[in-house]
């Protein structure tokens, strides 16, 4: 449903803030940070310890931290090249710097009304819904808070597509050269549970599809891909999106695969659940089974990948429709506005925030 209360046309906008996950910065903040991670969910103490070493063989440093804030370097930069004239801040969802202190300091500044860019490119919970939600938890917090606006899901943006086609161009070569033109494509996201997994899911194929089009066009050979999941993290009770990236290796060896490549697509930069899970954990298994295996590189600061967000930035500030270059699946542009009962929160519905029966506040707006 259209929110009644949502604004037409052009909008003056005042600032841009980044929204992530966030990460721990030392050992010391690693369980803390699994704690803000899993609150409410009944996760036991000694899983939560058992996660806690993943971070701990990289010193307990998250790498999404440095990430981030190269990230916010190139915008602030891309922005002001492009003529525009808009602070970025940054705020987190789990870890310092947290969005509440973010929003304070956009309301200490005098910033009105501002557009976030959330470091995830799909509609899912997690990547979108839970990311308004904390958006008007932390707006509720201040007095004076700005209006928040949350730009589209940009799965399918030029932006984000061809910096993987290089990527996975660059990872074949990295390949013993007999197995190169035989090599499967894997392409992985995170796991989510398969309720209310339709739009996620068709929306990770038609990024995969995009890009495994783009490096056969490049490299004239039409590879077989596929779509696998990685980083579980819910009860064994419930079903979450399968095959397993381990799983599907071993598989593919059995099957005489003679090579993979393995591309992040439903990651935005190379943090833990990529340096840990694919390159540590899906590599180990890969080694195991005798597979030739590399792995792409995410978009991070790639100046298209910047680009892009000023692209979105652009189609707000203007007020203008998404241009063709901005949408290239055939799923075309996800709409500005999330659809009544878009990612619906897995663990019960809340006020204002669910879409399934009232309008979303003007605060958290999703674009």
């Amino acid at each position: 449903m259209t929110d009644p209360t949502a604004p037409s046309g052009p909008q003056p906008y005042d600032a841009v803030l980044l929204v992530s996950f966030g990460g721990p910065q030392g050992p010391d903040d690693v369980l803390p940070f699994l704690q803000n991670v899993t609150r409410g969910r009944g996760v036991p103490p000694e899983r939560l310890a058992e996660v806690a070493e993943h971070y701990l063989l990289f010193g307990g440093v998250s790498p999404i931290n440095a990430q981030n804030a190269a990230l916010l370097d190139a915008l602030r930069a891309a922005l002001a090249a492009d003529g525009l004239d808009l602070p970025v801040y940054w705020g987190n969802r789990n870890w310092d710097p947290y969005l509440a202190d973010a929003v304070r300091a956009m309301a200490a500044d005098g910033v009105r009304r501002a557009l976030a860019f959330v470091t995830a490119a799909y509609s899912s919970y997690s990547g979108c819904r839970q990311y308004r939600e904390n958006l008007f938890d932390a707006v509720q917090d201040v007095p004076g808070a700005p209006t928040i606006d949350k730009l589209r899901p940009y799965f399918d943006h030029p932006g984000f597509v061809a910096p993987f086609v290089d990527a996975t161009v660059e990872a074949l070569a990295e390949l013993p050269p007999a197995t190169q033109d035989g090599a499967r494509l894997v392409f992985t996201t995170h796991s989510i549970p398969v309720p209310h997994s339709d739009a996620y899911v068709a929306q990770h194929l038609a990024t995969a599809g995009l890009v495994a089009a783009a490096v056969a066009a490049d490299t004239g050979v039409d590879r077989d891909w596929d779509l696998v999941y990685q980083s579980r993290s819910g009860s064994p009770t419930q079903p979450w999106l399968e095959p397993d990236v381990a799983e599907h290796l071993e598989r593919l060896a059995a099957e005489g695969v003679p090579a993979a490549v393995v591309v992040p697509v439903g990651f935005v930069s190379d943090h833990l659940e990529v340096v840990y899970d694919l390159d540590t954990l899906a590599r180990q298994t890969a080694d195991e089974v005798g597979l030739p295996f590399a792995r792409a590189a995410t978009p991070g600061t790639d100046p298209r990948f910047v680009a892009m967000v000023v692209d979105l930035v652009r189609e707000r500030l203007d007020g203008r429709p998404v241009n063709e270059r901005a949408a290239l699946s055939g799923l075309g542009t996800w709409p500005d506005q999330c659809a009544a009962g878009c990612c619906p929160n897995p663990r019960g519905r809340r006020a204002a925030l669910s879409g399934a029966d009232e309008p979303e506040p003007a605060a958290t707006r999703s674009s």
